[in-house]
């Protein structure tokens, strides 16, 4: 894949408020696991190689399973994932997708017996970010396999 050009250096202003939304995001009352859970299986649906390489390193270091990121894809067949985590990745999906422009009352219902407003607010918000993030890789060809988060972190703090 050719790659179209460096998001980080010529969008160093354009991605700064998104990383606003990061931050927010870090001080969620959600666990940054299931934040990274969610990631992976949106980044999984729209095919963004990038987030998938960062998301599974990300999991892998705070201990996810490699069984159950192998099995992400098919979470609905498998008792590996709690009824929060369901929750969770149906509300994911269900934002991701917008099948015919509409959040099913069921996935919604669902989901706000397993998260507060807050949380709920802050999980639609994750799904959101990492959308938007799947669609700028995938339409400037960032390159995969290449994530280190700590060199990320210092070319945006040199670029802002």
């Amino acid at each position: 894949m050719k790659k179209r050009l460096n998001l980080i250096e010529k969008g160093s202003s354009m991605m700064k408020p998104l990383f606003g939304v990061k931050k927010h995001l870090d001080q969620s009352p959600l666990k940054k696991e299931l934040i990274e859970l969610v990631s992976f299986r949106v980044s999984q649906i729209n095919g963004c190689a990038v987030c998938l390489d960062m998301h599974s390193k990300e999991l892998i270091s705070q201990g996810e399973s490699s069984q159950r990121l192998f099995l992400l894809n098919a979470w609905r067949e498998t008792p590996l994932f709690s009824a929060k985590e369901r929750a969770a990745l149906a509300w994911a999906e269900a934002l991701t997708l917008l099948h015919e422009n509409n959040v099913p009352d069921s996935v919604y219902d669902e989901a706000a017996k397993h998260f507060s407003e807050t949380e709920l607010l802050d999980l639609a918000l994750s799904v959101g970010f990492i959308n938007v993030a799947n669609r700028l890789n995938i339409a400037f060809a960032t390159p995969a396999a290449n994530y280190d988060a700590e060199q990320v972190i210092n070319q945006l703090s040199q670029s802002t």
